[in-house]
């Protein structure tokens, strides 16, 4: 059997007393008497059977049992304390933090963003980059945006979009460069997505094509790869869903037309199995739903896995 927890109010009680090492100063940090926080540490006194506190002339002094007791406490109502903080709704709006790519981001969830705003102004949209592993029990996070086939053992996942691959230029450098077919791009310049390096080798092995995937020049995310593009710094290859602005308004061109590669990857919307989805997550997914069924309306709704 466990050991039965001394009564709290007391505890929480002495807690203040102790890191304040005064009767007095506790009295005025709890609203309360300097008799009622005298009282209340008396009775945990009683109940342990120790003596917690020295009185002194001008204060008070923690005995080597009250200073054990306060060691092992200390950090346990701080946890409280914090925990609460992050649970509370008291005096602010709704928060949903989420983590994703940078590329992603940028081109596909902000441009979206403000609808789901319009529809739930009061919730404070917290988005946060990065490539690195997401850990949710450190990090305070409602989700996060992962690549991968979404069978993360621990993970709940909604698959948002698919990743299909296509080549893009400007216009410009299309033309000033002939590129009519694949193995034209022997002739020019790659352009390379550190966070996505087997991309290319991928597209030039589905199409057949006699051309070195390794030379070019390489970025840290996609987004710099496609910006690159953009200012007729080469060829980058691109996740199709996230230049079909572009593609529609002529900015950037398809050279190769629909030759595509299907990676069998996508990017998915994921959570703890372990976690209830939070009340802002859940109204974020329903949202989510909405805006992909809306823009793919063949497909027949939202995928779990």
């Amino acid at each position: 059997m466990t050991s039965p927890i001394p009564p709290l109010n007391p505890l929480r009680t002495f807690e203040v007393a102790a890191r304040l090492c005064s009767l007095t100063l506790a009295a005025e940090e709890l609203n309360v008497s300097q008799v009622a926080v005298s009282r209340q540490v008396k009775t945990l006194e009683d109940y342990l059977g120790v003596t917690l506190f020295r009185r002194l002339h001008r204060g008070v002094e923690l005995t080597d049992e009250g200073r054990q007791l306060h060691d092992g406490i200390a950090h346990a109502f701080q946890d409280i304390a914090t925990a609460s903080r992050r649970v509370s709704r008291r005096g602010r709006r709704d928060i949903l933090a989420i983590q994703s790519y940078t590329t992603f981001s940028q081109r596909w969830l902000i441009p979206r963003l403000t609808n789901f705003h319009d529809r739930h102004p009061r919730i404070e949209v917290r988005l946060s980059s990065s490539t690195a592993p997401v850990d949710f029990e450190s990090q305070n996070l409602d989700a996060a945006i992962r690549a991968g086939k979404g069978d993360w053992p621990d993970l709940h996942s909604e698959k948002l979009v698919d990743v299909e691959l296509i080549p893009i230029c400007t216009p410009d450098y299309q033309e000033q460069h002939a590129l009519h077919a694949p193995n034209d791009l022997a002739r020019v310049r790659l352009l390379h997505s550190m966070a996505r390096p087997t991309d290319w080798p991928a597209w030039i092995k589905r199409v057949g094509a006699d051309v070195d995937p390794e030379p070019g020049i390489r970025f840290e995310s996609s987004a710099l790869a496609y910006e690159a593009a953009s200012l007729d710094g080469g060829v980058a290859l691109a996740v199709k869903i996230f230049v079909k602005r572009q593609l529609q308004n002529g900015n950037l061109v398809a050279p190769f037309g629909d030759l595509t590669c299907y990676s069998g990857e996508g990017y998915f919307l994921t959570w703890p199995k372990s976690t209830a989805p939070s009340r802002t997550l859940i109204k974020f997914l329903d949202w989510m739903r909405d805006r992909i069924q809306a823009e793919n309306p063949e497909r027949a709704g939202g995928e779990g896995a």
